[in-house]
């Protein structure tokens, strides 16, 4: 791994729920980080500051809210924030085991387990939500005990029914599958990220779960929203934004070992999910990390 990517060793206790931490400054200093904890961060009067998560990198806007799961890298930038009004941080990070496996498979705890499995690709929640929460939010640091730990999982439960959440990241992103409803689309997940260095067919895909072509096509369309090329792909770019980060391989070789046969097709596709280059992508990643 890039020794410019830091792990990050949080003051979570074994047996602690959660910590918060609450606090304004004038600029982001930290660098980009990992750690095995869940967290929630939210940020106001940070516009034109600069958010990377995972392989994903975006200018934000004035407040921002984001999720991130286990060992995703995250980070913020100031970039383009002139630093004129402080920056208010609240962070919250809580242990992977906090909710176990029988409390999460509860019928009226499924939209917390997607949440859960959502924020391996790190999510982005709306304005909208921003507001409706930001109270709850404001609250969590002035309670102590029990009452505290109860308006953290209300907070965590209205985050998980809130509508127009954005997944940042690539699928190959995931530190675990999120496809746990749909075993035969975790099946194809898996012969995907074995194989996706060779030429991939929905043929192939189709046969391995016993379905025709036009109805695993319709399947993986209503689990994903992609088809089968685009999910390949999607994968595909994931390893290649990785390799940009943390290797010094040439943008063709990354190209041809990630599966894309082509330089050409491959720097349009990327350029089109990734909105720059993949040269362009790693000097702004590098830059990320040089500022930070």
């Amino acid at each position: 791994m890039n020794n410019q990517v830091h792990r990050e060793i949080t003051p979570l206790k074994e047996n602690d729920c959660f910590l918060i931490f609450d606090r304004h400054r004038n600029a982001f200093t930290f660098p980009i980080h990992f750690h095995p904890e869940f967290e929630i961060n939210y940020i106001s009067n940070a516009s034109g500051a600069r958010r990377t998560v995972g392989d994903h990198i975006g200018e934000i806007e004035d407040v921002e809210l984001v999720m991130v799961g286990p060992n995703l890298y995250h980070g913020w930038e100031n970039y383009k924030n002139t630093g004129k009004k402080p920056l208010h941080e609240i962070t919250i990070q809580f242990p992977r085991n906090l909710f176990n496996d029988e409390y999460l498979n509860r019928n009226l705890l499924k939209p917390l387990r997607e949440l859960l499995s959502n924020a391996n690709r790190g999510i982005k929640f709306s304005k909208e939500t921003i507001k409706a929460i930001e109270p709850k939010l404001l609250e969590l640091s002035d309670k102590r005990g029990f009452d505290n730990f109860l308006s953290f999982q209300s907070l965590l439960y209205d985050l998980a029914i809130s509508r127009d959440q954005q997944m940042l990241t690539n699928m190959s992103f995931q530190h675990k599958n999120d496809f746990h409803n749909s075993e035969r689309i975790e099946k194809v997940y898996k012969f995907v990220k074995e194989n996706y260095e060779q030429k991939l067919k929905v043929e192939d895909a189709a046969n391995l779960v016993n379905m025709s072509v036009v109805a695993f096509s319709r399947l993986i369309k209503q689990r994903t929203g992609k088809s089968f090329i685009d999910f390949v792909n999607e994968i595909r770019l994931g390893y290649a934004t990785r390799w940009l980060i943390e290797s010094n391989k040439s943008v063709s070789e990354i190209c041809f070992e990630c599966g894309f046969n082509n330089i050409s097709n491959f720097n349009r596709f990327f350029k089109k999910k990734q909105g720059v280059t993949p040269s362009d992508f790693r000097k702004n990643f590098t830059g990320t990390k040089s500022v930070l």
